[in-house]
């Protein structure tokens, strides 16, 4: 059995579950197509001896402008509602292929040739993704927009799930875990500062909330 933690990233995805017993979480997961929803706490993957997985992550607010909702948890995609994607083709395509490489090759196709990915997120919400990844305090975002504060903030709630705020935390805890996952014997107090923490013990809290993990365990 293989148990990992699936750390926060703000973004959904599509899992094809090939084979064997799978749980994310509380949820056990059934053989088929399942519609992930938005990740904004970190949760464990559980995988049974000889389960087979694949999938497709989208980065935030993507994942809502391919499939045009949310989902509150894992949720199966029903053979009667694949219409627009075909991703029970892909799916039996994938139970075919004996090889990892050969079910990469099969998803690079079917996302090459059914998805446009290149202006699905509006302009106004990419500016927005963009001035908080280089630090830009969510009360700000309106003075490099369009926008009003409150019309980007409703833009993040319908295509995030969560207000920016939210997402500046996740991806706030997502940096310092790369940095501290490629480092040893760092003084933690540093790293709060560095990533922008008011202090080490808010960053543990941080942590916990949404990583449900201590800097210290990282």
């Amino acid at each position: 059995m293989v148990r990992k933690p699936l750390y926060s990233d703000a973004g959904s995805g599509i899992i094809f579950n090939l084979a064997g017993d799978v749980a994310i979480g509380e949820e056990a997961l059934p053989e088929g197509v399942i519609l992930l929803p938005i990740s904004t706490r970190a949760e464990t993957i559980v995988l049974a001896s000889g389960a087979q997985l694949a999938g497709i992550r989208f980065h935030p607010a993507v994942g809502y402008g391919v499939l045009g909702q949310h989902y509150d948890k894992p949720t199966l995609l029903s053979p009667e509602h694949d219409q627009l994607y075909r991703l029970y083709r892909v799916y039996a395509e994938l139970r075919m292929q004996k090889s990892n490489e050969r079910k990469v090759d099969a998803l690079h196709r079917w996302a090459d040739t059914t998805l446009d990915v290149t202006k699905v997120i509006p302009d106004p919400l990419q500016k927005a993704l963009a001035c908080i990844e280089q630090d830009k305090a969510p009360g700000q975002l309106s003075q490099s927009n369009d926008l009003s504060q409150r019309q980007i903030e409703r833009l993040f709630k319908l295509w995030l799930g969560m207000p920016p705020k939210r997402y500046q935390r996740i991806l706030r805890i997502r940096k310092a875990i790369s940095f501290l996952r490629m480092r040893e014997n760092v003084n933690l107090a540093d790293v709060a500062q560095q990533f922008g923490f008011c202090d080490q013990a808010h960053m543990t809290r941080e942590f916990r909330s949404i990583a449900r993990i201590t800097p210290g365990q990282v």
